[in-house]
């Protein structure tokens, strides 16, 4: 075992008596190590349950014969940190994250992890600490949030958000949007829509990381705290069989993620995360070029929210992600492991029953387009990313000119000040992975033109990302970025921007000669913050379309 490091033999005396300080026994020392990474906190809804999972995980543990160490890793709400500079944060907090199960797991030599987490970079931070131990774990995710029922609607977060623009233009008022927020978002669990979290999640099922439909289970579930039970019983028998993530995480199994993740139409922030989780595994083992030649493969399948009716309580019932890839069988790469034991195709082979109101079947899809399209061209070189399936049809193909910002703050001064019109391109640069630094989500902007009106007009083009609950014609990651010197940074006031999502162009419609004179001119600005975290993140980080990872 790996915990013989710190347990066996005479001169490990000194260790073992600073264990037992702990309470633990002789008996308990053992027995396999298992590390339980808990990332609760008391102002994440999607983690504030976290306690009574990691106690129902312990069980399961102490029944399969290991013993079940806790420790805590931070997690930062996106709603909370969103449109303001404590969005700079979010993104790289997942480095943290990964960094601290790396570094805890090394110390303690734990023999094996089970990954408690649910919202936005905690689950890519966490894969990516514990692909890099590559020893035996399992995750559990948190569970989505049930949708708000208010006056006989259905509601979540993104209702609010969007509220905020409808108030500035009269639509509702301060009492109407006071009871929204009382009511949108329920009680714990992450966001109710197929928003970043909760599109991780997915992700995590179809790469074979935790039990079947542990996606999907509702936060408040009794069905949530069984499963816990489960999966501490199940990474003891990872340990003993020594099954190992790198064991499961083959090119097919990621090639299934993808999949999984363009038929639901998932976050865009997905493909920024398994582009890193990737990384882990080994450096370029996916690329941009694989979201775009899978995206050829499958449809869009689901009508989830933010783009669609229906929310993650609704894909539990019609069948959760076993039922997904069911419909998508003839394209699932039935072989690929996963740590329940079974393939997926075992998996699959067990789906008795799937809601096609809910889960398309595959000839009779949402929309024949993926959920999820890579962009490139001559204002996005390196790529760019576009969630389809939450825009409207008759903006799949936009030209308009360029309304240029060189931050967050001044497009929303000007959204909210009516000063975007009907056909607009908004472009906020400088705003990427380094030039931000953080890569801040844009979900204020977009909400507001959504409830503003303006979303089947106003096009919004970024080097920062979005929400997982944005909707409406957004584009971003584009890369290189701004402060890369990448052509976003070379795009005036008034320039017209040509956008063919179903071509997947995004191109700047500038003669090259003024474009390599703007290249000429154009200087690096001053970095926007010189001391703390931030200012070494932005010095190390790597391009949106590398997954945003640090470079060492």
């Amino acid at each position: 075992m790996i915990s013989d490091r710190v347990k066996k033999g005479i001169v490990r005396a000194p260790n073992r008596s600073l264990i037992k300080a702990c309470g633990y026994t002789d008996e308990e020392i053992k027995k396999p190590f298992i590390g339980i990474v808990n990332s609760f906190t008391e102002i994440v809804p999607g983690h504030i349950h976290m306690k009574n999972l990691v106690e129902a995980v312990k069980k399961g543990v102490y029944a399969g014969g290991g013993t079940a160490f806790e420790f805590n890793v931070i997690a930062i709400d996106d709603g909370i940190a969103m449109g303001h500079e404590g969005m700079k944060y979010s993104l790289p907090s997942r480095e943290l994250i990964a960094d601290s199960v790396e570094s805890m797991a090394m110390a303690h030599a734990f023999d094996g992890l089970v990954l408690i987490t649910a919202c936005d970079k905690i689950v890519p931070g966490m894969l990516m600490g514990a692909i890099r131990l590559n020893i035996p774990f399992i995750v559990l995710t948190g569970g989505p949030m049930l949708p708000g029922e208010l006056e006989g609607n259905r509601y979540d977060l993104i209702d609010v958000f969007e509220a905020v623009g409808k108030y500035e233009v009269g639509k509702i008022t301060e009492e109407e949007l006071y009871k929204l927020e009382n009511y949108a978002c329920p009680g714990a669990g992450s966001c109710a829509g197929m928003f970043t979290a909760n599109s991780m999640a997915c992700i995590t099922e179809a790469l074979g990381l935790t039990l079947p439909y542990g996606a999907t289970i509702p936060a408040v579930d009794a069905e949530r705290v069984r499963l816990a039970k489960m999966i501490g019983e199940k990474i003891v028998e990872l340990v003993k069989k020594d099954i190992k993530p790198k064991d499961i995480l083959t090119k097919e199994a990621f090639e299934n993620a993808i999949m999984v993740d363009l038929a639901l139409g998932g976050s865009t922030n997905t493909i920024l995360h398994l582009l890193a989780i990737a990384h882990e595994v080994e450096p370029g083992f996916i690329t941009l070029d694989d979201f775009d030649r899978l995206s050829n493969e499958v449809p869009h399948i689901a009508s989830l929210r933010p783009g669609g009716k229906h929310y993650m309580y609704d894909l539990h019932k019609a069948g959760g992600i076993p039922a997904v890839m069911k419909v998508l069988e003839s394209k699932i790469r039935k072989n690929a492991k996963t740590v329940s034991g079974k393939t997926i195709g075992e998996i699959i082979s067990s789906v008795k029953y799937v809601n096609h109101d809910v889960i398309r079947p595959i000839d009779n899809p949402v929309h024949k387009e993926a959920g999820l399209r890579i962009l490139k061209g001559s204002l996005a070189p390196d790529g760019a990313v576009v969630k389809i399936g939450a825009v409207s049809p008759n903006m799949y193909k936009h030209e308009g000119p360029a309304r240029v910002f060189d931050s967050e703050e001044d497009a929303i001064k000007a959204i909210l000040t009516k000063k975007i019109k009907p056909g607009d391109v908004v472009v906020i640069r400088y705003e990427g992975p380094s030039g931000g630094p953080g890569m801040r989500e844009m979900l204020s902007p977009t909400s507001a033109l959504m409830g503003m009106g303006l979303g089947d007009s106003v096009a919004l083009i970024t080097d920062g990302r979005f929400s997982g609950g944005t909707r409406g014609p957004c584009i971003g990651h584009v890369s290189p970025e701004a402060m890369a010197g990448g052509p976003i940074a070379l795009v005036k006031e008034g320039d017209i921007i040509s956008i063919d999502m179903i071509e997947k162009r995004l191109d700047l419609k500038v003669p090259e000669e003024e474009l390599e004179k703007r290249r000429k001119e154009w200087k690096k600005p001053e970095p926007k913050v010189k001391h703390g975290y931030l200012a070494r993140y932005s010095k190390l980080v790597s391009s949106a379309d590398k997954g945003a990872v640090v470079n060492y």
